[in-house]
């Protein structure tokens, strides 16, 4: 038989499963009850005249499906986790390749080609220099 603090952790998935086998028991009924065991036990016997024996065994059944559905949601969760994970790290993996690529093309380019090399540096660094005047002027604006 499960305790009032399994009852009361699946408090909600319990009383719609009680409500569906057992229509007669109301909103009313389980607040009166508020996650007793003993209560609810009484209570489902004295209004559909079941045994002690079946709501136990019915509670205990219906305790242990939810388990197993919060089990199986804990582990598609799970599996989602490490499909997610591989999947940034492939892409990790991919964007790091394609940075060491563009690195070992720019120190080819820059042994092969310094001149010209300096020369793009130089123009991006005026290009860089004239974009923060402008935006340094704007802000005083």
């Amino acid at each position: 038989m499960p305790t009032t603090e399994e009852i009361k952790g699946q408090w909600n998935q319990l009383a719609g499963k009680v409500r569906e086998r057992w229509g007669e028991i109301t909103d009313n009924d389980f607040a009166r009850v508020r996650g007793n065991t003993d209560q609810l036990i009484g209570l489902i016997e004295q209004k559909t005249g079941t045994t002690r024996r079946e709501v136990e065994q019915f509670i205990d059944n219906a305790l242990r499906n939810g388990e197993s559905i919060v089990a199986n949601a804990a582990e598609t969760v799970r599996d989602y986790a490490n499909h997610a994970t591989e999947a940034v790290r492939d892409q990790y993996d991919r964007v790091n390749k394609q940075f060491e690529s563009g690195l070992e093309e720019a120190q080819e380019a820059i042994r092969t080609r310094p001149g010209m090399s300096v020369g793009v540096a130089f123009g991006a660094g005026i290009v860089a220099g004239a974009l923060l005047s402008i935006m340094l002027r704007s802000d005083r604006a």
